[in-house]
């Protein structure tokens, strides 16, 4: 029995060229206008939309039922789903899947990512990995829930401007970090977003984005790991890249990078850097 992945596009892997992995995508609306995400809205035009607007998009969890017809079409096919979603903290998308589950009496495994974005990438890629070394559906599942609580998402982000435009900090706040050109850097913590640290200008972010990968004990580069960036221009990505090169010389030959969509784009706005990996045991 063959084993199928399904995952988000919050995971921002909008195109596969396998045919074992099956991306659902998120509903972005704009002015009441819906947008399947990564279907008929690429990154580069939800950012030229974003950057238009004056008001943010809303983002949609995935429906029991979308789960249910991608569940129904992996086991037509006589194969087993094994299904991963992006943080069930940030999303129902999570509990919706669960539900779907549900409803069948074949075994579905479905899986908190606990995490989006590029480290909900991360876990996909492991996921597809362990699927070509021969692991079945259930081991799988559980090499996936053990393993997750090693991945790591930090961001460098370069406006304080969608934070405040999604209320989640006061005009005053954005206004002095603007001015005094503070970079908070963010992570994904117990599959919430929270504040890392807090940098004057873009050095010193590089270096407090590096100094976090430090805290979380380095990167395991024998697992699956991402960089990701938000917006259309990738400058500051190539910028980081080539400040923190000290990580990356030895370990690889080369760096898979993304781009971020909407779900978490909404929140951070353009420029924002990311990094996902798995610490070491």
């Amino acid at each position: 029995m063959a084993i199928k992945i399904i995952t988000d596009s919050a995971s921002d892997i909008t195109v596969s060229n396998r045919e074992d992995l099956i991306i659902l995508p998120i509903t972005i609306t704009f002015h009441g206008t819906e947008y399947q995400d990564g279907i008929n809205l690429s990154h580069k035009e939800f950012y030229e939309k974003l950057i238009e607007s004056e008001e943010l998009p809303t983002t949609s969890q995935i429906s029991p039922y979308t789960f249910e017809e991608a569940i129904r079409r992996v086991l037509a096919d006589g194969d087993e789903p094994v299904i991963i979603t992006l943080s069930g903290k940030l999303s129902g998308t999570y509990q919706n899947a669960f539900v779907a589950a549900s409803e069948f009496e074949e075994k579905v495994y479905v899986i908190d990512s606990e995490n989006v974005a590029v480290g909900q990438h991360a876990l996909v890629e492991y996921a597809l990995r362990l699927k070509d070394e021969g692991l079945d559906a259930a081991s799988i599942a559980e090499e996936l829930n053990k393993s997750k609580k090693r991945i790591h998402t930090i961001a460098l982000l370069d406006t304080l401007e969608y934070l405040k435009k999604g209320g989640r900090i006061s005009k005053a706040a954005a206004f002095t970090g603007s001015v005094l050109s503070i970079k908070p850097v963010v992570g994904v913590v117990n599959g919430e977003v929270a504040v890392l640290g807090k940098a004057r200008g873009a050095k010193h972010g590089n270096n407090l984005l590096i100094e976090q990968i430090g805290l979380c004990g380095g990167i395991d580069f024998e697992k699956p790991f991402s960089l990701g960036y938000t917006g259309s221009d990738d400058t500051l990505i190539k910028q980081y890249i080539e400040y923190s090169k000290s990580i990356w010389e030895g370990h690889t030959d080369e760096l898979p990078i993304s781009t971020i969509g909407g779900t978490i784009g909404t929140h951070v706005g353009p420029g924002a850097v990311a990094v996902a990996f798995f610490s070491p045991e």
